[in-house]
């Protein structure tokens, strides 16, 4: 009887314990890394000058990790590529990868450096997570024996990864996580299946992913939907590409439509057109960077919700086409033209007035705007865009997209082109689709490439409105839709000799000079 009621003791406790302990918000630190380079080279170097390199670039951010520390923040997520870059072969790559095991293995490397081999990139990450008593999370190479004379492995005997790696404040790997949508990385190979990382903390749960993942269902939807993570860690390498998929532009609006926090770092470099991080939150971005004046890098903070589905603020889930489905279409408009945005083929038609209704349509896909400008500027055109089909050249993943955006000029050839400025305003707007897919993300993007924190908002019937009066100059309004299941390839297996038969499949969003017209 006694031993009963000690046991209950101690499980009331416990519980009592675990309460307190558990945060309601935390406060969570992102940093925009300007990577410092390698050498061009079609030689390997060293491991040792593999390993100067990559610490060159820890010392830089180590600084803002102990920033992040003394600031209050209990976790800090640092970009994709930060420690050397991206432009590799399957051989120069090698000296800088090294063996990451699964964290169930239970290592902490900053006490037990030679465990796993030759380890000291993430002895010295564990070590600052440690050291400053904070998560950390970093991407970097992990490589993998195998036997050469299987079909399925590299001539060089490795399977070799583009990976993020997360340390606890005791410096203790709790999370591992192989990029699966590589974007022509020929370095690395693409794992047998998406991998759904999660871990929990007292300050929530969270899962992870890398770059071009979140344009894909998984590993990015699922761990939403499915895994109903808290909070997603997003290390990219992303490049601008206007007006659609711009960092701070798409990364907000997944945030808003996917109703999940998304803590999102980028590396800066200008010269690739490299920039924009952020801590976005269900309803609105929290903070966000975009700079494309100066070098250097930048660190952010903000205080974010644990579990912002108990968060009276949580906005509703959305049936995006309720409103658009339930309407009559409005007049067809007699300007109607065709134009690109890429080398997807848009049905645009052009705003002629100051306000009013407009329907425009592809197939039977109808986008629905009504507006008013607060005054346009004579030598400002605006049009309304609807697209649906496979996007890009691949033919691959399906869009389905309504957007508000300005045009170059007057001519109506440049519509869909990139636009940094604008000089018009918008009293109101009412944006909405009939959408087939499930999943859609908002996006509002002002002039000189800013967001628009708490100037519009979803309805629960799908229109996609401003509120608080008149918005800044505007560049682009958009519902990006992506219809998975529609999708005309799924990736499947494993690699070969590897990346190259997969990147038959180039993906998005890496970084490769390439501009976007000649990608996907």
């Amino acid at each position: 009887m006694i031993t009963s009621s000690l046991q209950t003791s101690v499980a009331v406790f416990a519980l009592i314990i675990l309460h307190v302990s558990a945060l309601d918000t935390f406060k969570a630190a992102v940093y925009e890394h300007a990577v410092i380079l390698p050498n061009d080279t079609k030689t390997p170097v060293s491991p040792d000058e593999a390993l100067l390199l990559m610490n060159k670039n820890i010392d830089i951010l180590e600084k803002a990790i102990k920033q992040a520390a003394e600031q209050g923040a209990q976790i800090i997520v640092t970009p994709e590529d930060a420690l050397y870059g991206w432009k590799f072969t399957r051989e120069t790559i090698f000296p800088y990868l090294e063996n990451i095991p699964d964290p169930q293995v239970n290592w902490i490397p900053c006490q037990d450096p030679r465990r796993f081999g030759h380890t000291p990139v993430q002895a010295r990450l564990s070590c600052l997570a440690k050291n400053n008593s904070i998560y950390v999370v970093a991407n970097m190479g992990d490589k993998k024996p195998c036997n050469s004379s299987h079909t399925m492995c590299p001539s060089n005997g490795h399977y070799q990864y583009n990976t993020n790696v997360v340390y606890d404040k005791k410096g203790k790997l709790v999370a591992r996580y192989h990029k699966y949508h590589l974007y022509r990385e020929l370095q690395f190979d693409v794992p047998k299946k998406p991998e759904l990382v999660t871990f929990n903390t007292t300050f929530g749960k969270f899962g992870i992913f890398t770059c071009f993942d979140i344009l894909f269902h998984d590993p990015a939807v699922t761990l939403v939907k499915d895994f109903h993570v808290d909070t997603i860690l997003f290390p990219t390498a992303w490049m601008n590409v206007l007006p659609l998929l711009t960092a701070i532009e798409f990364h907000s609006a997944w945030a808003m439509g996917m109703r999940v926090n998304l803590l999102a770092a980028n590396i800066h470099n200008v010269n690739l057109k490299m920039t924009g991080s952020g801590i976005y939150a269900p309803h609105s971005p929290k903070v966000y960077h975009h700079d494309m004046e100066t070098e250097s890098g930048k660190i952010l903070f903000a205080e974010v919700d644990s579990h912002p589905r108990n968060s009276p603020t949580y906005p509703p889930a959305m049936n995006w086409s309720a409103y658009a489905t339930s309407i009559t279409p409005f007049p067809g408009a007699k300007n109607s033209f065709r134009g690109f945005i890429s080398r997807d083929e848009f049905n645009f038609t052009k705003l002629s007035e100051s306000a009013g209704n407009l329907t425009v349509c592809q197939k039977e896909f109808c986008c629905h705007l009504s507006y008013r400008m607060l005054g346009q500027e004579g030598s400002e055109v605006y049009v309304l865009g609807a697209f649906a089909g496979l996007h890009g050249q691949r033919r691959r993943e399906y869009w389905q997209v309504c957007t508000m955006l300005k045009c170059g000029s007057t001519n109506l050839a440049t519509c869909g082109q990139p636009v940094e400025t604008a000089l018009t305003r918008f009293e109101m707007f009412s944006l909405s689709g009939t959408f087939g897919a499930e999943h859609v993300f908002p996006e509002m993007l002002l002039s000189k490439i800013k967001l628009a924190p708490e100037k519009f908002e979803v309805l629960e019937d799908g229109r996609l409105v401003n509120k608080n009066g008149s918005s800044e100059p505007v560049l682009t309004v958009s519902l990006f839709g992506r219809w998975y299941t529609k999708d005309a390839h799924s990736i499947s297996g494993g690699t070969s000799n590897s990346a190259t038969t997969y990147l038959m499949i180039p993906t998005l969003l890496m970084i490769i000079t390439l501009q976007y017209t000649v990608m996907v």
